[in-house]
């Protein structure tokens, strides 16, 4: 296997611990599908369908409907190990005439659709 293969092969390495570094916890998305990759595939692909959209209609949101978006956005994220989105979109349901955290949650999520992307090649 050539070294440019090799971080596809395994992402994260089959032995990673917790990190909140990477825009996804490998391990924590790992220990929450048992380790089915095809269940994290799709778990993944989910998540990533409800972060564009979510990402879509927060900028016309009224306050409430961005309190409800965030909330809904904030476990999911938490469930696959996206710490970074889950606590932009908790600060966001905190405060949610925030046009920063908008703007945050927006960039973490691309970061997290990249990281994504990355991984699946």
């Amino acid at each position: 296997m050539s070294v440019e293969n090799m971080a596809f092969a395994m992402p994260g390495g089959e032995t990673c611990g917790h990190s909140r570094a990477r825009p996804v916890d490998l391990a924590h998305l790992s220990r929450q599908t048992m380790g089915d990759r095809d269940l994290e595939r799709e778990v993944l692909s989910l998540f990533l369908h409800q972060a564009q959209v979510v990402g879509d209609r927060l900028e016309g949101a009224t306050v409430q409907e961005r309190v409800l978006l965030a909330h809904g956005l904030k476990g999911s994220a938490r469930g696959i190990g996206a710490f970074r989105v889950a606590d932009i979109a908790d600060r966001l349901e905190s405060e949610p005439a925030s046009g920063s955290h908008v703007r945050s949650l927006a960039e973490a999520i691309v970061d997290v659709r990249d990281f994504v992307s990355a991984i699946s090649r």
